[in-house]
Protein backbone atom coordinates (compact mmCIF):
# COMPACT_ATOMS: atom_id res chain seq x y z
CA UNK A 1 0.00 0.00 0.00
CA UNK A 2 1.57 3.14 -1.15
CA UNK A 3 0.84 6.28 1.81
CA UNK A 4 -0.65 9.78 0.07
CA UNK A 5 2.02 12.51 0.05
CA UNK A 6 0.82 15.63 1.01
CA UNK A 7 2.30 19.12 -0.24
CA UNK A 8 4.08 20.81 2.10
CA UNK A 9 7.30 22.59 2.40
CA UNK A 10 8.67 19.25 2.42
CA UNK A 11 7.45 17.69 -0.10
CA UNK A 12 7.62 20.74 -2.25
CA UNK A 13 9.35 20.04 -5.40
CA UNK A 14 9.40 22.13 -8.59
CA UNK A 15 8.32 20.10 -11.69
CA UNK A 16 6.07 17.95 -9.29
CA UNK A 17 2.46 16.73 -10.11
CA UNK A 18 -0.06 17.02 -7.61
CA UNK A 19 -4.01 16.50 -6.79
CA UNK A 20 -6.37 19.36 -5.01
CA UNK A 21 -8.75 18.35 -2.08
CA UNK A 22 -9.60 21.83 -1.70
CA UNK A 23 -11.51 24.37 -4.11
CA UNK A 24 -8.79 27.44 -4.46
CA UNK A 25 -8.38 30.57 -6.02
CA UNK A 26 -5.93 31.05 -8.25
CA UNK A 27 -3.98 34.34 -8.72
CA UNK A 28 -2.63 36.64 -11.76
CA UNK A 29 0.90 37.08 -9.81
CA UNK A 30 3.42 36.33 -7.23
CA UNK A 31 2.11 40.26 -5.87
CA UNK A 32 -1.29 40.33 -7.51
CA UNK A 33 -4.61 39.51 -5.35
CA UNK A 34 -6.72 39.76 -8.91
CA UNK A 35 -8.41 36.48 -8.94
CA UNK A 36 -7.48 34.86 -12.80
CA UNK A 37 -9.46 31.60 -11.71
CA UNK A 38 -10.41 28.92 -9.82
CA UNK A 39 -9.75 25.22 -9.50
CA UNK A 40 -11.73 22.78 -8.15
CA UNK A 41 -11.27 19.42 -5.99
CA UNK A 42 -10.03 16.91 -8.25
CA UNK A 43 -7.97 19.20 -10.46
CA UNK A 44 -4.81 18.67 -11.37
CA UNK A 45 -1.44 20.93 -11.66
CA UNK A 46 2.25 21.01 -11.73
CA UNK A 47 4.52 23.00 -9.65
CA UNK A 48 6.55 25.89 -11.37
CA UNK A 49 8.05 28.54 -9.09
CA UNK A 50 7.07 29.61 -5.66
CA UNK A 51 8.03 33.21 -3.84
CA UNK A 52 8.16 34.77 -0.53
CA UNK A 53 7.22 38.08 0.24
CA UNK A 54 9.44 38.98 3.83
CA UNK A 55 8.46 41.51 5.49
CA UNK A 56 10.18 42.11 8.65
CA UNK A 57 12.17 38.78 8.51
CA UNK A 58 8.31 37.27 8.90
CA UNK A 59 7.15 34.77 5.92
CA UNK A 60 3.93 36.51 5.27
CA UNK A 61 2.84 35.83 2.09
CA UNK A 62 4.21 32.91 0.33
CA UNK A 63 2.83 31.99 -3.32
CA UNK A 64 3.45 29.11 -5.41
CA UNK A 65 3.30 29.13 -9.59
CA UNK A 66 1.52 26.29 -10.96
CA UNK A 67 0.15 25.19 -14.24
CA UNK A 68 -3.33 24.03 -14.48
CA UNK A 69 -2.93 20.51 -16.38
CA UNK A 70 -6.01 20.18 -17.88
CA UNK A 71 -5.82 23.95 -19.70
CA UNK A 72 -2.08 24.50 -18.92
CA UNK A 73 -3.28 27.56 -17.29
CA UNK A 74 -0.70 29.54 -15.41
CA UNK A 75 -1.47 31.01 -12.17
CA UNK A 76 -0.54 31.47 -8.48
CA UNK A 77 -1.82 29.76 -5.59
CA UNK A 78 -1.67 30.85 -1.67
CA UNK A 79 1.14 28.02 -0.33
CA UNK A 80 -1.53 28.82 2.92
CA UNK A 81 -4.58 27.35 1.63
CA UNK A 82 -2.40 25.17 -0.51
CA UNK A 83 -0.28 23.21 2.35
CA UNK A 84 -1.68 20.33 3.22
CA UNK A 85 -4.56 19.93 0.42
CA UNK A 86 -3.35 18.48 -2.44
CA UNK A 87 -2.17 14.47 -2.95
CA UNK A 88 0.97 14.10 -4.87
CA UNK A 89 0.43 12.04 -8.28
CA UNK A 90 3.16 10.29 -10.62
CA UNK A 91 1.86 11.14 -13.89
CA UNK A 92 -1.00 12.53 -15.91
CA UNK A 93 -2.83 12.46 -19.37
CA UNK A 94 -5.41 14.50 -21.26
CA UNK A 95 -8.95 12.26 -21.82
CA UNK A 96 -9.76 12.08 -25.07
CA UNK A 97 -13.29 13.04 -26.26
CA UNK A 98 -14.33 12.29 -29.93
CA UNK A 99 -16.45 15.01 -31.45
CA UNK A 100 -19.11 11.96 -31.52
CA UNK A 101 -18.69 11.78 -27.90
CA UNK A 102 -18.64 15.66 -27.32
CA UNK A 103 -22.16 16.14 -29.43
CA UNK A 104 -23.86 13.17 -27.08
CA UNK A 105 -22.46 15.12 -24.17
CA UNK A 106 -23.95 18.52 -25.24
CA UNK A 107 -27.82 17.87 -23.84
CA UNK A 108 -26.08 17.51 -20.06
CA UNK A 109 -23.65 20.48 -21.10
CA UNK A 110 -26.67 22.86 -21.84
CA UNK A 111 -28.65 21.20 -18.94
CA UNK A 112 -25.77 22.19 -16.22
CA UNK A 113 -25.53 25.85 -17.43
CA UNK A 114 -29.65 26.17 -17.36
CA UNK A 115 -29.44 24.87 -14.13
CA UNK A 116 -26.73 27.32 -12.77
CA UNK A 117 -29.14 30.07 -14.40
CA UNK A 118 -31.20 29.18 -12.11
CA UNK A 119 -28.89 29.49 -8.87
CA UNK A 120 -28.60 32.99 -7.37
CA UNK A 121 -25.70 34.53 -9.20
CA UNK A 122 -23.37 37.47 -9.93
CA UNK A 123 -20.41 37.71 -12.57
CA UNK A 124 -17.10 37.16 -11.19
CA UNK A 125 -14.11 38.08 -12.63
CA UNK A 126 -11.94 34.74 -12.63
CA UNK A 127 -14.99 32.46 -11.74
CA UNK A 128 -14.97 28.82 -12.58
CA UNK A 129 -16.09 26.99 -9.71
CA UNK A 130 -19.91 28.95 -9.02
CA UNK A 131 -22.25 30.03 -8.29
CA UNK A 132 -20.54 33.10 -9.69
CA UNK A 133 -18.77 32.86 -12.94
CA UNK A 134 -17.11 34.88 -15.71
CA UNK A 135 -17.71 34.35 -19.11
CA UNK A 136 -15.52 31.86 -20.03
CA UNK A 137 -15.22 30.46 -16.93
CA UNK A 138 -18.74 29.68 -17.35
CA UNK A 139 -18.26 28.06 -20.55
CA UNK A 140 -15.38 26.14 -19.36
CA UNK A 141 -17.11 24.60 -16.39
CA UNK A 142 -20.19 23.91 -18.33
CA UNK A 143 -17.91 21.25 -20.54
CA UNK A 144 -16.04 20.04 -17.41
CA UNK A 145 -19.05 18.85 -15.67
CA UNK A 146 -19.27 16.06 -18.34
CA UNK A 147 -15.63 15.64 -18.32
CA UNK A 148 -14.59 17.56 -21.26
CA UNK A 149 -12.11 20.15 -20.94
CA UNK A 150 -11.22 23.30 -22.70
CA UNK A 151 -9.23 26.30 -22.89
CA UNK A 152 -9.60 29.04 -19.92
CA UNK A 153 -10.47 32.61 -21.21
CA UNK A 154 -12.78 33.41 -24.20
CA UNK A 155 -10.32 34.69 -26.58
CA UNK A 156 -8.40 30.71 -26.00
CA UNK A 157 -11.72 28.89 -26.74
CA UNK A 158 -12.38 31.17 -30.35
CA UNK A 159 -9.06 29.91 -31.54
CA UNK A 160 -9.81 26.15 -30.43
CA UNK A 161 -12.88 25.83 -31.43
CA UNK A 162 -14.06 25.07 -35.27
CA UNK A 163 -15.24 27.88 -36.88
CA UNK A 164 -18.97 28.27 -37.55
CA UNK A 165 -18.97 31.64 -39.26
CA UNK A 166 -18.18 35.20 -38.68
CA UNK A 167 -21.33 36.99 -40.10
CA UNK A 168 -25.12 36.55 -38.75
CA UNK A 169 -26.44 35.34 -42.20
CA UNK A 170 -23.94 32.12 -42.10
CA UNK A 171 -24.13 31.46 -38.50
CA UNK A 172 -27.87 31.57 -38.51
CA UNK A 173 -28.08 28.59 -40.78
CA UNK A 174 -25.06 26.66 -39.07
CA UNK A 175 -25.85 27.48 -35.50
CA UNK A 176 -26.87 23.80 -33.08
CA UNK A 177 -26.96 23.46 -30.00
CA UNK A 178 -24.10 23.68 -27.70
CA UNK A 179 -22.15 25.72 -30.36
CA UNK A 180 -20.06 28.84 -28.25
CA UNK A 181 -20.68 32.34 -29.62
CA UNK A 182 -18.10 35.14 -29.54
CA UNK A 183 -17.86 38.32 -28.94
CA UNK A 184 -15.82 41.54 -28.87
CA UNK A 185 -13.84 44.24 -30.75
CA UNK A 186 -12.31 43.29 -34.15
CA UNK A 187 -8.88 42.64 -32.58
CA UNK A 188 -9.95 40.78 -30.08
CA UNK A 189 -12.16 38.23 -28.55
CA UNK A 190 -13.84 39.35 -24.92
CA UNK A 191 -16.88 37.35 -24.09
CA UNK A 192 -18.58 33.85 -24.99
CA UNK A 193 -21.76 32.54 -24.39
CA UNK A 194 -23.16 29.13 -24.86
CA UNK A 195 -25.94 28.68 -27.68
CA UNK A 196 -28.91 26.80 -26.42
CA UNK A 197 -31.41 27.05 -29.60
CA UNK A 198 -32.66 29.58 -32.78
CA UNK A 199 -29.98 32.07 -31.83
CA UNK A 200 -30.50 32.30 -28.21
CA UNK A 201 -27.54 31.58 -26.06
CA UNK A 202 -26.48 31.61 -22.08
CA UNK A 203 -23.71 33.74 -20.64
CA UNK A 204 -22.43 35.44 -18.15
CA UNK A 205 -21.94 39.17 -18.43
CA UNK A 206 -20.69 42.09 -15.93
CA UNK A 207 -22.24 45.29 -14.82
CA UNK A 208 -21.46 47.10 -17.63
CA UNK A 209 -23.45 46.36 -20.64
CA UNK A 210 -24.05 43.81 -18.57
CA UNK A 211 -26.64 41.43 -16.28
CA UNK A 212 -24.19 40.66 -13.38
CA UNK A 213 -24.45 37.33 -13.72
CA UNK A 214 -25.82 34.78 -15.92
CA UNK A 215 -29.08 35.21 -18.52
CA UNK A 216 -30.33 34.25 -21.66
CA UNK A 217 -30.09 36.71 -24.57
CA UNK A 218 -30.82 35.92 -28.54
CA UNK A 219 -28.28 37.37 -30.95
CA UNK A 220 -30.72 37.02 -33.89
CA UNK A 221 -33.29 39.75 -32.78
CA UNK A 222 -32.25 43.25 -31.83
CA UNK A 223 -34.97 44.15 -29.93
CA UNK A 224 -35.07 42.09 -27.56
CA UNK A 225 -33.46 44.30 -24.91
CA UNK A 226 -30.00 46.31 -24.29
CA UNK A 227 -27.79 43.71 -23.50
CA UNK A 228 -28.92 41.14 -25.90
CA UNK A 229 -28.21 44.68 -28.42
CA UNK A 230 -24.69 45.43 -27.27
CA UNK A 231 -23.84 41.93 -27.45
CA UNK A 232 -25.30 42.10 -30.96
CA UNK A 233 -23.00 44.75 -31.87
CA UNK A 234 -19.91 42.75 -30.53
CA UNK A 235 -21.08 39.43 -32.11
CA UNK A 236 -17.26 38.40 -33.99
CA UNK A 237 -17.91 34.64 -34.56
CA UNK A 238 -19.39 31.24 -33.84
CA UNK A 239 -17.42 27.96 -33.26
CA UNK A 240 -17.84 24.46 -32.28
CA UNK A 241 -16.26 22.19 -29.96
CA UNK A 242 -15.23 19.01 -31.31
CA UNK A 243 -12.48 18.03 -29.42
CA UNK A 244 -11.03 18.09 -26.01
CA UNK A 245 -7.86 20.12 -25.05
CA UNK A 246 -4.98 17.70 -24.83
CA UNK A 247 -1.33 18.85 -23.10
CA UNK A 248 1.61 18.47 -25.12
CA UNK A 249 3.64 19.72 -22.22
CA UNK A 250 4.04 16.28 -20.27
Amino acid sequence: MTLEVLLSKASFVLGSLWKLRINIDGFKSEYSDELVTQASIGRCFQLLDCFIIDLNNKETNYRVKVRLLEDDYICWFRFSELAHNASKIESWESELFSEKKIVNCLPKILAWAKDAEKISNEYLWGGTIGPNFDCSGLIQSAFASSGIWIPRDAYQQEKFCKNVGFDMETVSEELIPGDLLFFGSSEKCTHVGLHIENGFYIHSSGVSNGHNGIEIDGLFHPNLGKVASFYRSQFRSAGRVISSYQSEKL
